[in-house]
């Protein structure tokens, strides 16, 4: 039976920090990093941005060349999943039934991109968003001619995705559900911004669309019926409606969780010697007023990654990392710090009209989020002040020319 003394599942942004972590933090024994996707270790966020604009090539989005894993005795699993996992033996069943055994595991299988459900939902050329053979799948339907695109979901994946394929010439329609885009993560003015940036680009932007149908030719999905009874005509379908955690084996052997399994403040799971980060890791978070969260970013993938090597390695330091999150779309680069999901006020700083402004947000007088609109000064003074916790005037932050670390 193959063994290691650290086993990593999963081979993204999170897993591939942790290895590189541990090596960092001194550890000496032997790591094995089993992913599903078949090609080494590679950043995500390009994807729906320049890999899919056909900016960067794959070589230029891994995370490390391909030599280094091997200079840092990270022995790669590639295109395999775990199925199964014995938290008593220290054993891991994986695809082909091969079977190995681990000291410590780091689970870091992030999540699955939610499904559609409706009638024509497993047709060809519907796309998701989620690993490079996604988006190949989508360069080759598109160099084929593929011109009429459908994107459904109005967050950050839908309107990246919408943002690359009008730069590429296609006619994009984009669906959203709710009665905005980014309903879920930020604030009215925000949303408002980039559906008039959208329909400014050429995306028809539909809000409260509810898909009934997808309409195919017997292989192909040929347009999205609506619940209204249009149908929109396509050639291809793209599809960002959040992720499902990708924790069945770890709920399946005893670790507690439901929406993502439970973490304490050093990423371990209920489990004995199972850590899990990222996407998947459902914690107590400090900017969230310690609510149980799961939060799908890089930041979060990495500042995990950091805390479970430290553990590991006997150093350990609570998992307190201030949130943050980017979107780039056209020659907006939005950048976002803290969690505005429980704020009651809004400060809009500047003008969205000269396309460069912030929003900040309160709860109770409190600094607890920004969305800052190609204003990196905002983006990079506010960590301060959320940080501190500031109470500030909101009619202060209403001014844009008075610099944010001035009001500390």
């Amino acid at each position: 039976m193959e063994s290691a003394d650290i086993v990593i599942v999963g081979s993204g942004h999170g897993g591939a920090q942790a290895a590189i972590a541990l090596r960092q933090q001194g550890y000496e024994g032997s790591i094995l990093m089993i992913g599903r996707d078949p090609a080494p270790p590679y950043e995500r966020p390009p994807l729906s941005k320049e890999y899919l604009a056909g900016e960067k090539p794959f070589e230029r989005i891994l995370i490390r060349p391909e030599g280094f894993w091997a200079d840092k005795a990270v022995t790669l699993r590639p295109g395999t999943a775990v199925l199964k996992i014995d938290p008593q033996a220290k054993e891991l069943t994986l695809t082909g039934g091969a079977t190995v055994a681990y000291g410590t595991l780091i689970w870091s299988a992030g999540g699955d991109p939610r499904r559609l459900s409706c009638p024509g939902a497993d047709l060809a050329g519907i796309h998701t968003v989620r690993d490079k053979a996604d988006v190949d799948r989508m360069l080759a339907e598109l160099e084929a001619g593929a011109k009429r695109v459908v994107v459904i979901g109005g967050g950050y994946i839908g309107l990246e995705a919408a943002a690359v394929l009008r730069k590429r010439g296609c006619d994009v329609v984009l669906l959203e559900s709710q009665d905005r885009v980014l309903g879920r993560v930020a604030g009215e003015d925000l949303s408002r911004f980039y559906e008039d940036e959208h329909r400014r680009q050429g995306v028809d932007v539909r809000l409260e669309a509810m898909v009934g149908a997808l309409q195919g030719d017997g292989s192909r999905v040929t347009g999205v019926t609506l619940e209204s009874g249009e149908t929109i005509a396509c050639d291809m379908v793209v599809v960002g409606i959040g992720i499902v955690p990708a924790i069945g084996p770890l709920i399946s052997a005893g670790a507690a969780g439901a929406n993502g399994v439970e973490v304490d403040e050093m990423c371990r799971t209920s489990l004995p010697d199972i850590y899990a980060i990222g996407d998947c890791a459902a914690h107590g978070n400090p900017y969230a007023d310690g609510a149980v969260i799961r939060l799908e970013s890089v930041q979060n993938a990495h500042d995990m990654a950091a805390t479970a090597a430290k553990a590991i390695c006997g150093d350990p330091q609570p998992y307190k990392a201030l949130p943050w999150f980017w979107s780039n779309q056209y020659d907006l680069r939005l950048q976002t710090v803290g969690l505005s999901a429980e704020h009651d006020t809004t400060v809009l700083r500047g003008d969205p009209a000269e396309r460069s402004f912030s929003v900040v947000y309160l709860k109770e007088g409190r600094v607890i989020a920004l969305d800052c609109v190609n204003k990196t000064k905002d983006y990079a003074q506010g960590r301060k002040l959320i940080e501190a916790r500031a109470v500030i005037d909101p009619d202060l932050l209403l001014d844009p020319d008075v610099q944010l670390k001035e009001m500390l």
